[in-house]
């Protein structure tokens, strides 16, 4: 039995809220070919991103990490980070984020291909 969630679309591709607790908030997010996320960090949060199916590139402050489905990587909490999809195809990772406080305006962009801030 499959749930309809509501989808928040962003230039890169859209994101799906599967749990939002006191403690943690889970996401399913889906990157189209060739996008990626804002260079960003967070004051407030961890992530932990499991990718689902698809190829990713995870910058993590100086690092570049290559993953595939069923790999995943940790962002520490100040971290400089951000996702790409390399691949041909869209490409789905878990985010399970963990902290004091999970709103959006803990993000911090350091750089975005889309002109926000």
């Amino acid at each position: 039995m499959s749930t309809h969630l509501e989808e928040d679309h962003r230039p890169w591709g859209y994101y799906q809220v599967l749990a939002d607790e006191q403690d943690h908030k889970v996401k399913r997010i889906v990157v189209y070919p060739g996008k990626r996320l804002s260079l960003q960090r967070h004051r407030r949060r961890a992530e932990h991103w499991y990718v689902l199916n698809g190829e990713a590139i995870v910058t993590r402050d100086d690092e570049e990490i290559r993953l595939k489905g069923g790999q995943s990587a940790d962002i520490p909490q100040g971290a400089a980070h951000r996702i790409m999809n390399p691949g041909a195809k869209d490409m789905a990772f878990i985010e399970v984020q963990t902290g004091d406080y999970f709103g959006e305006d803990d993000i911090e962009r350091l750089e975005d291909d889309f002109g926000r801030k």
